[in-house]
């Protein structure tokens, strides 16, 4: 028999510190840092920037990963973008060095943006959930619980790519 499988993390329960209409926001959030984490375990470093049919690589989806969400919760903050996140944007780019090393920092990037994320939504009120933030150099309008929703969407979805990436280059390097 195989051991049991752990619940998802939105079936273990709500987070004490994050209030309640915030708790699939944080769910999702920790549920992509365990999936990004078992599916670069044991990732071929030499496959990271693969692009198989076009497609965006591993590498990319990796950095990807942290940089928007540590943009898209400073606009909830209804902050402006510094000239380092400017700067992270614009190295988004890959070709990724093929080390332990690069991967290793961008995982634990990923995991510190996603602790930064939970402190941000513990200390969110939720009578705040409707202001209307500005997105982007062009301050598009809408609110901290849409660039809330946003970051723990936008995150998945990358992480849906990379994982279903990931899985393809696999199959084809063999």
């Amino acid at each position: 028999m195989s051991a049991p499988q752990p619940l998802e993390v939105w079936l273990r329960g709500p987070l004490p510190s994050v209030p309640p209409l915030l708790q699939p926001v944080a769910h999702a959030l920790l549920q992509a840092r365990e999936e990004l984490t078992a599916a670069l375990a044991d990732f071929p470093l030499a496959l990271l920037n693969e692009r198989p049919a076009g497609v965006a690589s591993v590498g990319f989806h990796l950095q990807h990963l942290a940089g928007v969400l540590n943009r898209l919760l400073t606009y909830a903050r209804a902050e402006p973008l510094t000239a380092s996140q400017f700067a992270d944007f614009d190295a988004e780019t890959p070709p990724l060095p093929l080390t332990l090393d690069a991967v290793t920092r961008l995982v634990q990037r990923f995991n510190q943006e996603v602790d930064a994320a939970l402190q941000q939504l513990a200390t969110t009120p939720e009578s705040s959930l409707a202001e209307v933030r500005g997105v982007g150099r062009a301050q598009v309008p809408s609110n901290v619980v849409g660039l809330l929703t946003h970051a723990a969407e936008h995150t998945t979805r990358h992480l849906g790519q990379l994982l279903v990436t990931a899985k393809w280059v696999r199959s084809i390097s063999q």
